[in-house]
């Protein structure tokens, strides 16, 4: 069965007080991610979803939108108001949105 593509938004249009949530692994985080983002890894996601909020429009990233497709799916059928960031945090950066890292090293995306 093919699953038609979730919600999508271009990085350039999320809101600068959006709830971002990252579902990228611990190093591409640590490299580069949106100032003030959630970080849940998706394969953590099932055991943290008490962590995503349920009164608010919830901006999923990931590199490059794969993982967050999936994710914004399953929340979306979960009852979230769950959107994809088309493109992810390629696109992001690509935007000049504003990034941090948790290194001592400019933001990337790796």
């Amino acid at each position: 069965m093919h699953l038609s593509p979730p919600p999508a938004v271009p990085a350039a249009a999320v809101p600068d007080d959006a709830f971002v949530l990252d579902v990228r692994e611990v190093h591409e985080w640590d490299a580069g991610h949106v100032a003030g983002a959630r970080h849940i890894p998706m394969s953590t996601l099932l055991e943290r979803i008490d962590e995503v909020p349920h009164d608010t429009r919830v901006y999923v990233m990931c590199r490059v939108g794969g993982r967050s497709a999936q994710v914004t799916h399953y929340l979306g059928q979960q009852g979230w108001d769950a959107i994809n960031v088309d493109g992810g945090m390629l696109a992001w950066e690509a935007a000049g949105r504003p990034m941090v890292s948790e290194t001592q090293t400019a933001p990337a995306v790796v």
